[in-house]
């Protein structure tokens, strides 16, 4: 599957991404590498708690690699600018790979 593929399959699997920011990074956004790297921004808690299980299920037959980040770290440390973070929602719409 491609980051195409997978952004779709994520957004249609876990309801609770809706309340989070989503996105991919890294090498497979070229389509390359081995596994596909996600971004989730937001804070913790039960909505947290639903999202990590609902990624658990849908990224099963998924080579994942999740990095969840509170919103003041995300912005402090420009995480999504300096990674060419894209977000799930942009690139399930996208004519990328």
């Amino acid at each position: 599957m491609k980051a195409r593929g997978v952004a779709r399959h994520l957004l249609k699997s876990c309801e609770s991404l809706r309340e989070f920011e989503s996105y991919m990074f890294g090498s497979s956004l070229l389509g390359v590498g081995s596994d596909f790297d996600i971004l989730i921004v937001g804070p913790p808690g039960e909505a947290l708690l639903r999202l990590k299980a609902e990624l658990r299920i849908a990224g099963k037959e998924l080579p994942l690699d999740v990095l969840y980040m509170l919103p003041a770290e995300a912005e402090e440390t420009g995480f999504v600018t300096s990674q060419g973070c894209i977000t799930l929602a942009k690139l399930a719409d996208s004519e990328m790979h």
